[in-house]
């Protein structure tokens, strides 16, 4: 089998996992794990950054990262005042909101099929630059900065509740 079949074959099963496991934090009762949610925010300014780099030889793409960035956060703090939640002794817990979570996760996902859908025949051509189409769309950059802003925004939302939360719960036990 060539490679061009095997990657594909070998990376289908883990994106689908990982689907799996974001679509399931969309549901039900989630725990605040405040280094878990500090370590995703780190990463994804990370991520961030290294998208931002390619505004520095196409300043369109980066254009259109803060455009999704600055949609993305407003739909994080947007997210934040559609989530319950819930204090049950000591444990600070919230129920996000399902359909936001799911339509992003849903658009990213159609985004990235149509992106593989039109650039997978140039690959297996074996056209140069095959993923040099992938690095320049506008829209593409868009999706990724929608998606990390809201992450980012509602996780730091997140945090602060949980802050707030456990102030609340320690002025309440007594001394």
């Amino acid at each position: 089998m060539s490679p061009n079949v095997i990657v594909p074959i070998v990376i289908a099963p883990l994106i689908v996992w990982r689907l799996y496991i974001r679509m399931r934090r969309n549901f039900g009762r989630q725990p605040i794990r405040p280094k878990r949610m500090w370590t995703r925010v780190a990463i994804l300014s990370v991520l961030i950054v290294l998208f931002a780099t390619q505004g520095l030889r196409n300043p369109l793409l980066a254009e259109w990262l803060v455009a999704g960035l600055i949609c993305g956060v407003a739909l994080g703090w947007a997210g934040l005042r559609f989530t319950h939640f819930e204090i049950d002794g000591s444990n600070d817990c919230y129920v996000p909101n399902p359909w936001i979570g799911l339509a992003l996760t849903a658009l990213l996902l159609a985004r990235l099929l149509y992106r593989f859908m039109v650039l997978y025949p140039a690959m297996t051509h074996g056209a140069a630059g095959g993923y040099a189409a992938y690095e320049r769309s506008p829209l593409t950059m868009a999706f990724f900065g929608l998606w990390f802003g809201y992450y980012i925004a509602y996780y730091a939302g997140l945090l602060l509740h949980h802050r707030q939360a456990l102030t609340a719960i320690q002025s309440k036990q007594p001394s």
